[in-house]
């Protein structure tokens, strides 16, 4: 009997061994998906931020004394120095949700001011598609760099024996510019100073 009790302790040994390797799979595909839906959160913060710094940024192009003008800077947004009592474009600046910091690229009106926000964060996001219609631009450019990434992916294979690396366009948050733009009027716009 002893032969057998031997047997069936390597056989529970076994089970057990075999029970552990998949609860350890079972955790590490749990873990997987955690972070995964995290960052969807993280993402999904992310564009509610930029559509909050857009808002934000076209309220102060429309208002006040020196209307169609972009803001200087993102604290002309907090308080408007344009106004004689306090206007708030934006409440408080906001933690962007990919660095954890309250830094901001900034998009630069070819008038001068501040037109724009995105994130500095050179990751690659999970969202490529099913953006807002308001983000359309942001569609279109990801598909573009996505295109780009695999034609150049395609040309490094088939020149792998030259030595120079080629330059690739990597898809990341930082294409995700959240820009006010005036709305384009049917007339034609009237120079500054009237006429």
């Amino acid at each position: 009997m002893a032969i057998g009790s031997r047997a069936q302790a390597g056989f529970t040994y076994i089970g057990l061994l075999i029970a552990v390797v998949f609860f350890g799979l079972g955790s590490v595909g749990a873990a997987r998906l955690l972070a995964a839906t995290e960052r969807a959160e993280r993402e999904a913060e992310l564009l509610f931020i930029g559509h909050q710094f857009r808002q934000a940024i076209c309220s102060y192009l429309q208002s006040g004394p020196s209307a169609g003008k972009y803001p200087a800077s993102i604290s002309d947004l907090l308080q408007d120095p344009r106004q004689p009592t306090t206007k708030r474009h934006l409440r408080r600046l906001f933690v962007d949700p990919i660095t954890g910091t309250t830094d901001w690229g900034l998009v630069n009106a070819p008038e001068g001011g501040i037109m724009g926000v995105y994130s500095l964060s050179d990751r690659e996001p999970q969202k490529r598609a099913n953006f807002d219609l308001a983000d359309a631009d942001m569609s279109m450019l990801v598909q573009t760099k996505l295109a780009l990434g695999q034609q150049r992916t395609s040309a490094t294979v088939l020149r792998s024996n030259q030595a120079e690396p080629l330059d690739t366009a990597a898809y990341s948050y930082s294409d995700w510019k959240f820009v006010c733009r005036p709305a384009v009027s049917g007339g034609a716009r009237q120079p500054a100073g009237g006429g």
